[in-house]
């Protein structure tokens, strides 16, 4: 459409945005409607207690949103000016206070207008001005050639470049259908809404201050001359009639009937019609009505969600056009820097970011690097890895037999089960590997038919079957190890010229051999202690 940064050519429909008198030709015939900032000020701000709180409640969540500026790079400048500037943008103001009235202007007008002063080429301060006072010049190029400000009879003017659009001045306004140099206040969208509510409320307080007397039909004894009539219908719309005059009592001349025919305020609803235009005032400005105590149904199931949803789909997007205005106007000023919204410190939505890293956090087909993204930390050496629970296996794994290296199997059967640790009812279970050990010295009893006592028999037999034992039979198992230790030799070192193993190893392994040994150890040294 336009063709300015390039060739500097002027805009085709930039010709036809204005006439001879700078009105834009699209608007002549809503002129009134055009820059009207003062009357919704007046009839809605200061007047209407939902447009006055909903446009406050806006303002305040905006201001408390913190800004920092980065580099090209994405690192904080902590000390930049720009930073000091949003900090402190005039002598009068503070940030928050800056902002706050940049919003309530822009809510109310449906333009806001921030003025820069530039010293050695670097902004020093910011204002924001009032847009009932500003006034926008056209030109052919579609871009404002100046803005006017104007206080009485007193007025400034800045140049605007007709080409680029820089000017120490810098507009932002709402979409605007209907006009080609000034946003649409949203109020103008609920101004019904903002008449009606008025009007109940002017009605309900002049029914208090009247007696809430309810209005009727005047009966009169014979007929009234025209003159008579015009008189009588003009002091009724003078005295009794409209919302001011509601419950005046009426003074009746000689003849005259008062008949009641009237609803009582309760049946007009007029409390309920009230409530449903502050609904709609909310609506207009983007506020859950819920956060403005406005009874009736609600979309919001408690005060937390509207809240939330408040700042997600109002506040930060009203935030962040502001420092995207900012950024296209300010920033190159001093380089290549950009201006940042620091959205992990609004309270208002931590909870949900909790529950973002939660579910980051739980995520089994995420890596390392992929969770500390998703909670905007930087990525992490060998961060790039899939971490899953060890207890998980595939579906089709469990039904497959589980088949273990001999080295496993070997330190398997010497590994102890925690449950065998631990004082059952009747004793301690001897775990597997003990009991595996005992029945391969009976095995070797029987086919040898030597080594190990009746004793060592007994207690192999005990062993084998998984029977518990006491901690006194643990002792005697510790006692038997250490005064034999000598047979812990394997039959592969140490065999007999029948072929079998020695006496010694197979009384070694009816007391459960190397695992029996380990196992009492544990015990006695845990229950002796």
């Amino acid at each position: 459409m336009f063709g300015w940064f390039n060739n500097k050519k002027s805009s085709k429909t930039g010709r036809v945005m204005f006439t001879g008198n700078m009105n834009a030709k699209w608007t002549l015939g809503a002129s009134k409607e055009v820059n009207n900032a003062k009357a919704f000020a007046e009839e809605g701000y200061q007047k209407n207690v939902v447009v006055y709180q909903a446009i406050n409640k806006k303002a305040q969540a905006v201001s408390s949103i913190p800004c920092y500026v980065v580099n090209s790079k994405g690192e904080t400048i902590p000390d930049h000016p720009l930073k000091k500037l949003l900090y402190k943008p005039n002598p009068l103001q503070s940030g928050a206070q800056f902002m706050q009235s940049l919003v309530g202007y822009y809510d109310l007008a449906g333009n806001a207008y921030i003025e820069r002063v530039v010293v050695r080429g670097e902004p020093r301060e910011l204002y924001a001005l009032r847009p009932d006072r500003m006034t926008v010049i056209p030109s052919q190029t579609g871009v404002p050639s100046a803005y006017v400000y104007k206080v009485g009879q007193e007025k400034v003017t800045w140049k605007s470049n007709i080409n680029t659009g820089l000017s120490d001045i810098r507009q932002l306004r709402t979409f605007n259908p209907l006009n080609d140099w000034y946003g649409m206040s949203p109020i103008m969208a609920g101004a019904f809404a903002v008449d009606q509510h008025n009007e109940g409320m002017q009605h309900i307080q002049s029914l208090l201050q009247n007696g809430a007397s309810p209005s009727g039909a005047m009966e009169i004894d014979g007929e009234l001359t025209d003159d008579q009539f015009n008189r009588l219908k003009a002091e009724i719309d003078e005295k009794y009639a409209g919302s001011k005059n509601a419950g005046r009592p009426m003074l009746l001349e000689g003849g005259m009937k008062w008949s009641q025919m009237g609803l009582s305020p309760a049946d007009m609803e007029v409390i309920q019609t009230k409530y449903s235009a502050a609904r709609d005032i909310s609506l207009a400005l983007a506020v859950p009505p819920l956060l403005l105590n406005i009874p009736g149904d609600s979309t919001y199931s408690n005060y937390k969600e509207a809240r939330l949803a408040f700042y997600e789909e109002t506040v930060i997007p009203l935030a962040q056009m502001i420092v995207d205005e900012l950024n296209c106007w300010l920033s190159p000023m001093y380089g290549d820097v950009k201006i940042m919204l620091d959205l992990e410190k609004v309270p208002a939505i931590a909870e949900k970011r909790r529950e973002l890293w939660a579910m980051a956090d739980a995520s089994t087909d995420l890596t390392v690097n992929e969770r500390r993204k998703i909670k905007g930390y930087e990525e992490t050496e060998g961060g790039d890895q899939v971490l899953v629970p060890s207890t998980l296996i595939p579906l089709d794994f469990a039904s497959e037999p589980i088949t273990l290296t001999s080295s496993v199997q070997q330190s398997s059967s010497m590994a102890l089960d925690l449950k065998s640790l631990a004082y059952g009812k009747d004793g301690f279970t001897p775990p597997k590997g003990v009991q595996e050990a005992a029945q391969q010295g009976l095995d070797y009893r029987r086919e040898y038919g030597r080594g190990g006592t009746e004793v060592g028999i007994a207690r192999a037999r005990d062993l084998s079957n998984g029977k518990s034992v006491s901690l006194e039979t643990i002792n005697r198992m510790v006692s038997f190890f250490a005064r034999h230790a000598d047979n812990a030799v394997p039959p592969s070192e140490k065999t007999m010229p029948d072929g079998g193993p020695t006496n010694g190893w197979i009384a070694w392994q009816l007391w459960g051999g190397n695992a029996g040994r380990t196992w009492a150890n544990k015990i006695a040294d845990r229950e002796n202690d």
